[in-house]
């Protein structure tokens, strides 16, 4: 799966705002972008299966297929696949030595890590 920049920035205004015309989303852009550009990104990421289109009256509006956390998850498991041989552990150990993760960040990691854990022991001890 290939995203280029303005692919990315159209999805996170889609997940952050919702269903917007292309007019819409292209006032919430981090950056200048042409209409023609902007209306070639999001044919894209329907042809991709990314976002869909649907029409009302004479205006598309455009929504993202998946939600954000798990396009997170596929990038993920595709970036330690490229960069630790699959292994989240490895890619993290990866980030901390190159000084993209702080020690200090491992932290809010860990809480969050063990935050995940307790809600899913709570989800099996219910099913």
């Amino acid at each position: 799966m290939s995203l280029n920049q303005n692919e990315l920035e159209a999805l996170r205004i889609l997940w952050e705002v919702g269903e917007l015309k292309p007019a819409e989303i292209e006032a919430q852009f981090g950056w200048p972008i042409e209409n023609a550009t902007l209306r070639s990104v999001l044919v894209n990421l329907v042809a991709k299966k990314h976002i869909h289109r649907r029409r009302q009256g004479k205006a598309y509006y455009y929504a993202a297929r998946l939600p954000k956390a798990t396009m997170l998850q596929i990038m993920m498991k595709m970036v330690s696949r490229v960069f630790s041989e699959g292994s989240s552990k490895a890619l993290v150990a990866q980030l901390v030595e190159t000084g993209d993760i702080k020690p200090s960040d491992l932290k809010a990691i860990h809480e969050a890590a063990s935050g995940s854990l307790t809600e899913k022991s709570k989800r099996k001890k219910v099913s």
